[in-house]
């Protein structure tokens, strides 16, 4: 009956005692998941060469690409149907 006893304390023991440290562990943890997700996202957005390569100085004027001068599209949209009004 002692052993039974001295079982379930340890059990009670180590349960309360993991669920302590959980909840003082869990600000730190979730702090370093956001830290990492945020280095992998400055990672993956904010050292774009392409951008770098195109920064200008203050008040110089570029243009990309010139305008297509054909800007009406020459597809078919429908075809025509004759039709006659009946009375």
């Amino acid at each position: 009956m002692m052993t039974f006893l001295k079982t379930i304390l340890i059990v009670l023991l180590v349960y309360f005692g993991l669920k302590f440290l959980i909840k003082l562990g869990t600000p730190y943890l979730m702090r370093y998941i956001s830290k990492k997700a945020g280095q992998q996202f400055e990672q993956f957005f904010g050292n774009n060469p392409d951008m770098k390569s195109q920064k200008q100085q203050e008040g110089s004027i570029t243009i990309d690409k010139n305008p297509s001068s054909n800007s009406r599209s020459s597809k078919k949209v429908g075809e025509y149907v004759e039709y006659e009004e009946v009375d």
